[in-house]
């Protein structure tokens, strides 16, 4: 898309937070979209409670 020179800067808003858990082998772990990623855990419940917390977490 072409943009006027003379025009102001387009500014996006941060990607929100979209978490997701990732399985690799017998680990799992939680992803986000703002590219955080949380540490490899055997339990599942746990990556997804990892994901949790990032998401309500107030941004910094």
């Amino acid at each position: 898309m072409y943009q006027d020179p003379m025009d102001p800067p387009v500014h996006t808003s941060p990607p929100a937070h979209s978490t997701t858990t990732v399985e690799r082998g017998s680990f799992c772990i939680a992803r986000c979209a703002c590219g955080w990623s949380g540490p490899a855990r055997r339990s599942r419940d746990r990556a997804r409670t990892d994901a949790e917390e990032h998401g309500s977490a107030p941004d910094r």
